[in-house]
């Protein structure tokens, strides 16, 4: 394996291979085969910059230097899920202090578990005392005064039970930012294999491996930019939201600086790449995300706030009870019942188990927010093509007006297409290449009008195509009487191609897009799951959209819908106090998407759209939209269960403490069961089947 020094401290070293030089699906292998020698203590790599990062034994430097060079890059086997090692770990974890809690404490001599209780309870104790000084009322707080309370009137046997829970607790929030920190790095990943890059007037697509520093690299309309640049021509809307979390996009235009990760929105533009895969920006990210930047998460965070708001009543209710009674017993029957524990722990158990069973069944989730934005939901909004259709639209027709053949309208229209990612683009391109129509035009710079059509100079004449709003109102091109006649008989239930050279029009393609074949099934499946207001939107005239809402059962569609049109029906849908879901695969998509409480995008999507999209369909299927939306709905009915179990059954415990029905140990004990109980059941999956 040929690799380059980057860091070397005595003990720690972050070698460099290249980016790509092994697969994602590689990582894990390497990881193992380097952590197999005896000396390694750590190791962590990623394929997105070939970092990989090791601590050791620092007398073993050259050793290891010699092993890694020995290791044949195409022996190691493909291992694909991070997770599961962090979930096995996590497991393990768990075992250990059950092992501690339940056999050490029957072994070891009463005089080590009391100095156990003393040095376990010090750093809560301690944390709390900050609390004080600083003024917070927190959970820090609460924990430390019962910890203390506890010491101090020689209830070491709860001591030991509160520590072991809040361990529980703190293992739980590790786990969760390790799930997180996996998650955010595997999302940067760019899963790129290649793109086009541009020799003087020529274009060629070449592995992303091979680009070089210097190079000129053409990215347009929905392409993901893979490398860090400076723009030399062009101009282009980019999406910066992976590197800025800013929304809104940024034009670049020539000297403008661009970044890998980003995404563009509109336009089209060449960069000089300065940095190589293996040394962007994002890459770096990744090695800040390696090295262990403290990422907490946001469901642990709101679990957290929701606890935090408990304690002063906590408090203060032990306070009350010991100025009315003078009885210390019964104060600590309230501070040994803490509900804030509980919520602390069985809300976040509760999300990540549903955002990985979501995982399971096909669905990448950005955030358990999203999941209840699902469960609300009233509302549904579809875009038609390439989501509710079949995602390998067709040419059915192809029509001749005036000088040109129809093969020769398929080949420029073919040629115009070639580089943008819409599905109707790769129809019109795979059919000329199914007739053999050798499709490559001397033509200028095309200039791309987002869900409109192209625009470019063909043998000295302007070429435009795109949909009939484009080309006949936009660009005024005239149509005659006989010409709408052909269109209308020839093209009927059919989505139209225009295509106009020089000014005149000079042919149509009609392209057949069917329904996909579950997405009958899946608007009832839907409609059962409580969601009535079911909104189909296209870009397509009211003919074919018409045949398509007929065929799916859908009630409530909008044709001819510019982009624009589309957000802003989701704003006036929110407006109206509806919770939106909208779903999408389209470059022309994504200004709803970003719009709506909860997006989802199709596997198949362009960049953009699952950049912006907050749940990712990987199956394709449609009817699993139903499956998501009965998982959000018993997970958020969990939560709510939990929370009035922990509420009712601690609200007892505080009532029979305060009678002297039970004793503070008892009240401890039956907390803490009831907390690892209700943790316990919160992690047990959701759905049983897939119906």
């Amino acid at each position: 394996m040929k690799f380059k020094i980057v860091h070397d401290t005595p003990g720690r070293i972050r070698l460099r291979c290249g980016g790509y030089y092994f697969d994602k699906n590689q990582e894990k292998s390497l990881e193992k085969t380097i952590l197999s020698e005896h000396y390694v203590d750590s190791v962590k790599a990623k394929s997105v910059n070939g970092g990989i990062l090791i601590t050791y034994q620092s007398d073993y430097r050259q050793e290891l230097l010699n092993y890694i060079k020995g290791i044949k890059q195409n022996q190691l086997a493909a291992v694909e899920d991070e997770s599961e090692d962090i979930q096995a770990d996590f497991k393990n974890e768990i075992i250990k202090m059950l092992i501690k809690r339940f056999v050490l404490r029957r072994i070891l001599p009463y005089p080590v578990r009391v100095a156990m209780a003393y040095f376990k309870a010090f750093p809560y104790v301690k944390k709390a005392v900050g609390s004080v000084l600083n003024l917070r009322a927190d959970v820090a707080l609460l924990d430390g005064v019962a910890l203390g309370t506890a010491l101090s009137r020689g209830m070491y046997s709860e001591v030991n039970s509160i520590t072991f829970l809040l361990g529980v607790s703190e293992l739980l929030e590790e786990y969760t930012r390790k799930r997180t920190k996996n998650a955010l790095a595997d999302s940067l990943a760019m899963k790129i294999d290649t793109v086009w890059k541009k020799n003087g007037e020529n274009e060629e697509q070449v592995p992303i491996s091979t680009v070089k520093e210097g190079d000129f690299v053409v990215f347009r309309d929905g392409a993901m930019i893979t490398f860090d640049g400076v723009v030399v021509s062009g101009q282009a809307s980019v999406n910066e939201a992976s590197m800025t979390g800013e929304s809104v996009a940024a034009v670049k235009d020539k000297d403008s600086t661009v970044y890998a990760g980003t995404v563009v929105e509109a336009g089209n533009i060449v960069i000089k790449v300065s940095a190589a895969a293996d040394n962007t920006r994002i890459s770096n990210i990744i090695e800040m995300i390696e090295n262990g930047e403290s990422m907490k998460a946001g469901v642990q965070s709101r679990a957290e706030k929701i606890a935090d708001g408990f304690v002063p009543y906590s408090l203060g209710l032990a306070l009350l009870v010991y100025l009315t009674t003078r009885n210390v017993v019964k104060a600590m029957s309230v501070l040994m019942v803490d509900y804030s524990c509980a919520i602390k722990l069985s809300t976040p158990i509760s999300i990540i188990s549903a955002m990985r069973e979501a995982s399971s069944r096909g669905f990448v989730v950005k955030g358990g927010r999203y999941l209840e934005s699902v469960s609300h939901a009233d509302t549904i909004v579809f875009d038609k093509t390439g989501t509710l259709t079949n995602s390998c639209p067709t040419v059915e027709k192809v029509l001749s007006f005036g000088e040109y053949t129809s093969d020769e309208i398929l080949k420029i229209a073919a040629c115009l297409e070639e580089h943008f990612p819409h599905s109707v683009a790769k129809a019109i391109v795979k059919a000329a290449k199914s007739k053999q129509l050798d499709h490559e035009e001397e033509h200028a710079e095309v200039e791309y009008v987002v869900a409109h059509g192209i625009a470019t100079m063909l043998h000295g004449k302007r070429a435009i195509i795109g949909s009939e709003h484009f080309v006949l109102e936009d660009e005024n091109i005239p149509i005659t009487d006989e010409q709408k006649s052909v269109i209308e008989n020839e093209c009927e239930g059919f989505s139209v191609i225009y295509l106009a050279i020089g000014g005149v029009l000079s042919g149509v393609i009609c392209i057949s897009d069917p329904p996909r074949s579950e997405a009958h099934e899946a608007i009832q499946l839907l409609r059962e799951s409580g969601i009535d207001n079911i909104i189909m939107l296209t870009g397509d005239h009211e003919g074919a959209a018409k045949r398509t809402a007929d065929m799916l059962g859908i009630d409530n569609f909008r044709a001819q819908v510019l982009p624009e049109d589309k957000a802003t029906i989701i704003e006036e849908l929110k407006n109206e106090g509806r919770t939106v879901i909208m779903v999408g695969d389209g470059i022309n998509d994504s200004p709803a998407l970003a719009l709506s409480d909860v997006s989802i995008a199709m596997k198949d999507s362009a960049d953009l759209a699952r950049e912006v999209a907050d749940v990712t369909l990987l199956s394709g299927d449609l009817r699993d939209l139903a499956l998501l939306r009965k998982l959000s709905s018993r997970l958020f009915r969990r939560i709510k269960r939990n929370y009035t179990f922990i509420m009712a059954f601690n609200s007892l415990l505080i009532l029979l403490g305060l009678k002297g029905t039970i004793t503070p140990s008892a009240s401890s004990l039956l907390h803490n069961s009831s907390t690892m109980l209700i943790s316990a059941n919160s992690m047990r999956p959701l759905l049983k089947d897939k119906n």
